[in-house]
């Protein structure tokens, strides 16, 4: 579980140590408080990729560190063997990622240096992500064959299906490569090698290309963007600029609200702009000292971009195309000897691996047909208590006319949300706030098989309210029984059931805006008010009766 996140400097974020307890933490707060910070800092951790304006404005660095208990850290401490990092003290694995405004990110993992996709690859093993965008997801074939993999726990099989289908499709590659070429001269063999070379040299990948691109725009373009940026933040703060104008119209609303109080409103928006453009003056001002660059580092990012334009003419656009090309270049001089007889070889090889594929793909469509339909009759029992009295939920497999690399048949989740119309697919017949839930009921069924530990649910209760949305509440707070569940809410019903409850705040008082995070108690009068508030009105003695009531049930419910 996630123990504490220590945050500092994530965007309006100054600082923050945050601890964090087990089952179902709450995070509420106005809409636009800055209640996004938890996910940034979350993300950062997993290994997303957020670019640096994420930095609060006036500093130079971001960190975000966390640390994390596992009961059994035994499967974590081989996968981090595997990545030659240093396992876990006492179980607890430790995280830190540093983003600095002009130098290169750093992560450390049990207090070593190391990467980015060493990240991700720790990070899909102890947190999940489900934003409002995730019902969406369940409308693709591909979500639901990973929810009924999940479910009926045959990974392992759709593992060996997808490794026998690459199998298949290379040895297919190889035939075609290898019907293809003809005899070398040692010259042509010698000009195959150098490219192999060239291409080896640039150590190609989605990763380094994507940055050598952005390099050298930032290069290139730098004197134009440094002009630029320099206008603007003149614009903005300069002595001429639209600051000085502001300050001419904030004093001019002060005097009209002191006139008529009922402006105050207006001046007080106002006074919130003119901060607005100091913070903008101040970004484009970082923007433009960062676009200073050794003449070095400028002429190697302009030597690899020619090579890699070059490469481009004439292999293919995409890095991929490039690296099919070298391995088809390296197949062409290992294939020389004795071609026909390669041919009859790879031939069979491809008969054998095809037969042997179709025996995987048949039977694992037949399990995933009866998981799928066990899964689709447990939701409706779900479904019943999200609101659908007469919901039904179904699942047919749908075969497709070749072999891919999941098997020969996709699932098409089927739902019907009233009494005597047909079961129909997803994407025919559920709105919004009905697909919503058919993804939470699917959810919270496969909670107790993911093992993954830390589940983050950002407003996945966004479609439903009232009685539904305490449902919806109760529902995660049962999957906080056996995960660590952290649930960005805006429904009262949902956040009085927390175990946990943080509040996320904005000041704008000062003189810039400032974000905050508090850990409410259960007993606290503070967490009554946040309630009172999601209510509409932390002011009157019935919200606040209401949210005392809310408590009180969530209390005789866990007794």
């Amino acid at each position: 579980m996630l123990q504490y996140l220590n945050i500092s400097n994530l965007a309006l974020l100054e600082k923050a140590s945050i601890e964090f307890d087990s089952g179902f933490t709450v995070v509420t707060g106005e809409t636009g408080a800055g209640k996004s910070v938890f996910l940034g800092a979350l993300s950062l951790l997993s290994g997303s990729r957020l670019d640096k304006s994420i930095i609060r404005s006036g500093s130079e660095i971001c960190e975000v560190e966390a640390a994390l208990y596992f009961e059994d850290s035994t499967e974590l401490d081989a996968a981090l063997k595997e990545l030659g990092l240093p396992p876990c003290e006492e179980g607890t694995l430790l995280l830190r990622r540093s983003l600095h405004v002009s130098k290169p990110s750093k992560i450390s993992i049990n207090g070593s240096l190391s990467t980015l996709a060493n990240l991700q690859a720790l990070g899909s093993r102890w947190i999940d992500f489900h934003g409002p965008g995730e019902p969406q997801r369940l409308l693709k074939s591909e979500c639901q064959l990973e929810m009924i993999d999940l479910y009926a726990q045959l990974e392992d099989e759709a593992a060996a299906c997808e490794k026998a289908y690459d199998e298949w499709k290379e040895t297919l590659r190889k035939i075609d490569r290898l019907r293809s070429s003809t005899q070398l001269s040692a010259d042509q063999i010698d000009f195959l090698k150098m490219q192999i070379q060239r291409i080896d040299a640039l150590e190609l990948s989605k990763e380094s290309v994507e940055q050598l691109e952005t390099d050298f725009n930032r290069v290139s373009s730098s004197q134009d963007l440094l002009e630029l940026t320099s206008e603007l933040a003149n614009g903005l703060t300069g002595d001429d600029g639209a600051l000085s104008v502001m300050g001419q119209l904030t004093r001019s609303a002060s005097q009209a609200s002191e006139m008529d109080p009922s402006l105050g409103e207006l001046a007080s928006r106002l006074e919130n702009l003119i901060l607005e453009i100091q913070e903008l003056g101040a970004e484009y001002e970082m923007v433009g000292a960062s676009l200073n660059f050794e003449p070095e580092f400028a002429q190697e990012v302009q030597t690899r971009m020619v090579e890699w334009q070059e490469l481009r003419r004439k292999y293919g656009r995409e890095v991929s195309d490039i690296l099919e090309a070298r391995d088809e270049m390296a197949g062409k001089i290992g294939s020389q000897d004795d071609i026909e007889g390669s041919l009859k070889r790879l031939n069979d090889e491809a008969d054998n691996q095809e037969a042997a594929l179709k025996k995987k793909a048949a039977g694992l469509t037949k399990k995933r047909k009866k998981a799928g339909e066990g899964l689709a009759r447990k939701a409706e029992a779900v479904l019943l208590e999200l609101g659908f009295k007469k919901g039904k939920c179904g699942l047919q497999m749908v075969r497709q006319s070749d072999l891919k690399r999941y098997g020969d048949a996709l699932p098409e989740l089927q739902f019907s949300p009233n009494v005597g119309e047909p079961l129909r697919p997803l994407d025919k017949v559920a709105s919004s706030g009905e697909l919503a839930r058919v993804m939470l009921a699917l959810k919270t069924l496969l909670a107790d098989i993911d093992e993954i530990p830390v589940l983050v649910f950002d407003e996945v209760d966004a479609n439903v309210g009232g009685e539904i949305g305490r449902t919806v509440g109760k529902r995660l707070k049962g999957i906080g029984g056996s995960h660590q569940v952290i649930c960005i809410t805006h429904l009262p019903q949902v956040a009085s059931l927390g175990d946990t409850h943080f509040t996320v705040e904005k000041d704008q008082s000062g003189d810039r805006a400032r974000v905050s995070i508090e850990k409410l108690d259960a007993d606290n009068e503070s967490r009554v008010m946040e309630l009172a508030r999601m209510l509409g009105d932390r002011s009157a003695e019935s919200a606040r009766s209401h949210a005392r009531d809310l408590l009180a049930e969530n209390v005789e419910s866990s007794a």
